[in-house]
């Protein structure tokens, strides 16, 4: 197929590219910077140059493609507001341009906050709705149009998509501990975030093309359950030779900044009916392993 990538240099997006070239598809890219479209070029990737405020681009080059995968997001935690809004633009304009084809279209989504203190399921809907919502309530929206003809998928990504050259949560986690000279978890350190290696991710999303999932569908790209802060904690700790230490949940915002909001919130969840539906079973790293391999360290 023809599929149109949002965030297809990203740190999820560039293995997706991935999984769908070496499955024959042909992809085009969008690229906000010189920099971006002289990756994807490399790659044989068509470009089309933009951002995700480029909604005539967005809208374009979805209405050319035969699937579109969004995978893009600006993660703005100074500008939240602004990128809840920019979000829920770039999934209206990408399911009107989609409206009545059947075409199929991936949205990124995540796990976080979405039940927490309890494992979440594919059969979770999103509390979030609406432009003030997080993701501006895009993952509804996006699923409102699979009554409108839209092969609307929604693939719920874990917290912390980890491996070689993450730049996301863990490596944050890192950054702190060496800047804080501890590794340290919040009180007791037993709330759980879902885990899944990035190869592992990527499979997900070439899966629900290639198997053409039906509109509606939630899939979770969660490989691991539930790992305890704690435990991660430790793991980090031992990779920088660190003591590892508890602080009051009181105390948090001043040792881990915009990350409290995150380590502090328990994101566990599952991936049965996903693994059933796609045949997914994956097979990289665990989060523990991947800490204990150095490479968050380097």
């Amino acid at each position: 197929m023809r599929v149109f990538v949002t965030g297809a240099t990203g740190w999820i997006g560039t293995a997706v590219v991935g999984e769908l070239l070496d499955a024959g598809h042909e992809i085009t890219g969008l690229a906000r910077s010189d920099a971006s479209a002289a990756t994807l070029d490399a790659r044989g990737v068509r470009v089309v140059r933009g951002d995700l405020d480029d909604l005539d681009g967005i809208r374009a080059a979805a209405t050319a493609a035969e699937a579109v995968v969004h995978l893009a997001n600006k993660h703005d935690f100074a500008d939240q507001a602004g990128t809840n809004k920019t979000e829920r633009g770039t999934v209206q304009a990408v399911a009107d341009a989609l409206a009545g084809t059947g075409r199929p279209f991936v949205l990124a989504s995540g796990l976080a906050f979405l039940t927490p203190g309890r494992v979440a399921t594919e059969q979770d809907g999103s509390p979030f709705h609406g432009v003030d919502s997080l993701r501006g309530g895009s993952e509804n929206l996006a699923l409102e149009y699979a009554d409108r003809g839209v092969g609307t998928v929604v693939a719920r990504f874990a917290p912390t998509v980890h491996g070689a050259g993450d730049p996301g949560f863990l490596a944050a986690l890192v950054a702190t501990a060496r800047a804080k000279g501890v590794s340290a978890y919040i009180g007791d350190g037993t709330h759980r975030w879902a885990a899944v290696h990035r190869g592992d991710a990527a499979r997900v999303v070439r899966l629900a093309l290639d198997r053409q999932v039906p509109a509606g569908t939630t899939l979770h790209a969660a490989a691991e359950t539930g790992i305890p802060t704690r435990r991660i904690a430790e793991a980090v700790g031992r990779g920088l030779g660190l003591p590892v230490v508890s602080v009051p949940a009181g105390e948090a915002a001043e040792h881990f900044g915009w990350l409290t909001k995150f380590y502090g919130t328990d994101m566990a969840a599952g991936s049965d009916a996903t693994r059933t539906l796609l045949g997914w079973t994956p097979d990289g790293p665990t989060l523990i392993e991947d800490l204990d391999s150095g490479c968050y360290y380097r």
